[in-house]
């Protein structure tokens, strides 16, 4: 049984910093590709950066880019998502997602339907 659990967020002024953890369980961690997706209230979810397996390669959303930044640790089953610089409309709930085992290489790496399995989330407020 997939598991991913987050934790991590909480309320910072505009110029903060956080730092998300997402803790995996329940598969073979270390040969999904895995991402970070947020939704706001009355907004769809966004992907926002992804990962490769092997924690080589990464991609951002540009809204996010230069400020936030993916990494993962494979022994501690650990997926992460530093942000700084935040903004008011950073405040969202953040998801950790895992990517489905036909995910390859080359494809969309924010488009949440590529992703099949999802943590419960946690809330990031960013106050101006």
């Amino acid at each position: 049984q997939v598991q991913l659990a987050e934790s991590g967020g909480g309320s910072v002024q505009a110029g903060g910093s956080l730092r998300l953890s997402c803790v995996a369980s329940g598969y073979t961690y270390d040969t999904y590709y895995m991402g970070w997706f947020r939704q706001a209230p009355g907004k769809e979810r966004e992907g926002v950066a992804s990962i490769s397996p092997r924690g080589s390669t990464t991609w951002y959303v540009d809204s996010v880019k230069g400020r936030f930044t993916i990494s993962r640790d494979n022994r501690r089953r650990a997926l992460y998502l530093q942000m700084t610089s935040l903004k008011p409309e950073d405040t969202a709930m953040y998801y950790c997602a895992r990517a489905r085992a036909s995910f390859a290489y080359g494809g969309n790496y924010f488009a949440s339907q590529n992703y099949d399995s999802w943590g419960q989330g946690t809330q990031v407020t960013v106050s101006s």
